[in-house]
């Protein structure tokens, strides 16, 4: 955008009808226009937008002076701030306003050019903030920007509430509704669940999430290491699994420190647990940190990442999460990632995985080397005739 202003702190919500998120977000709105700022009700379309018009209306008439204009969509308060009422059908007719908030109503059924190309900028020039309020429609834009809030990244915050959380709604009625409806649709219109999609990699994830960290070996448990490297935009993660309990017991992620210290991150890990094998990935930077580990006396078997046995690594922990046949810690980055995953079809036919664009999977791949020792184990010895 050209512009160094950090990102405007946006709640992002997943939710759905029955919560109430609209008639928090026209609240906001009114809110904003009384103290003389400007916002933006923002939805698919207008008749999308005439849930939210409707309550920003009804409580625009509580205020003495205000001017209503129907035509328009919009109310002007006393003292000059205003709300207006826009349909993201053509993005390019958002672009230009300078705004302090804008409210996204269903935005997981917008196209993501709203945001980026015309709501985003918009709100530069007053650093205003975004509030993104949405049933789930499977792993689209949104849900990444949810996971932005989940993740932990700077000024972006995320919630998520079904309707159960709210007091009014008689659980009779959702009982009705669950009884009534397929389970995938129940649990995005109700339990307001980013539901995998049909090209979604692992599933089963939050089923799996069985395992209870542990801080030291157990006595008769082996371990296996899965590391992947990185330094600074990715992460050095390394993953502990209990080759016995077939789970998942540790993990340690970091990141913008030198190799030395990565190296005595691992050191500790190892003390801990005498892991009987260390599988590191031994692409680019990580063959000279084996080769250096393996002088220090550790176990570590070097894993060369091609998209062939990225691909191989990558099915075989799938069908593990899927069948059950691994156990996870609920660790939100791990959760988030492994969710996120994508497959994408290559030119020549084949598959690549990844994570989604501004993403990491640097969990996920550390993950998948530690099972790859597990699911086909490395032979400790081998005769040549």
């Amino acid at each position: 955008m050209g512009r160094s202003r950090q990102i405007p702190r946006s709640g992002l919500r997943a939710s759905l009808t029955g919560w109430g998120k609209t008639r928090l977000g026209a609240a906001l709105c009114i809110a904003t226009a009384l103290r003389g700022g400007t916002a933006w009700w923002v939805a698919p379309s207008y008749k999308t937008a005439a849930a939210g018009w409707r309550i920003i209306r009804w409580l625009a008439r509580q205020i003495d002076g205000v001017e209503i204009r129907l035509g328009d969509r919009m109310v002007t308060m006393p003292g000059g701030g205003w709300v207006q009422v826009r349909s993201a059908d053509d993005p390019d007719s958002l672009r230009g306003e300078g705004l302090d908030l804008v409210v996204l109503d269903e935005c997981a059924f917008m196209r993501e050019s709203a945001w980026t190309e015309s709501l985003r900028p918009s709100l530069s020039d007053r650093e205003g903030k975004a509030l993104f309020i949405s049933t789930p429609k499977g792993r689209n834009w949104f849900f990444y920007r949810w996971q932005a809030g989940n993740l932990g990244e700077d000024e972006w915050a995320s919630w998520n509430f079904p309707t159960g959380d709210n007091p009014y709604i008689n659980p009779a009625e959702i009982e009705k509704a669950k009884a009534g409806l397929p389970d995938r649709i129940f649990r995005q219109e109700y339990l307001a669940e980013f539901i995998d999609d049909a090209g979604g990699v692992f599933r089963g994830v939050v089923q799996a999430m069985t395992a209870t960290e542990q801080t030291k070996a157990i006595a008769e448990h082996g371990y296996i290491f899965g590391v992947d490297w990185g330094k600074s935009a990715d992460f050095t993660v390394i993953t502990v699994v209990d080759a016995k309990l077939r789970a998942v017991v540790a993990m340690d992620r970091f990141n913008q420190i030198d190799y030395s210290l990565q190296r005595a991150r691992l050191g500790v890990l190892y003390e801990q647990f005498q892991p009987e094998q260390i599988i590191a990935e031994s692409n680019s930077m990580g063959e000279p940190i084996i080769e250096q580990l393996r002088q220090d006396g550790l176990p570590v078997v070097p894993f060369l990442t091609t998209n062939a046995s990225k691909t191989q690594a990558i099915e075989a922990l799938a069908l593990a999460i899927e069948r059950q046949d691994i156990s996870l810690i609920p660790d939100e980055t791990l959760i988030a990632e492994l969710q996120a995953y994508e497959a994408k079809r290559l030119p020549s036919g084949l598959l690549r995985y990844t994570a989604p664009e501004g993403m990491h999977d640097d969990c996920v791949m550390s993950l998948a080397l530690a099972w790859q020792a597990i699911a086909r184990p490395q032979p400790r010895y081998i005769a040549f005739l």
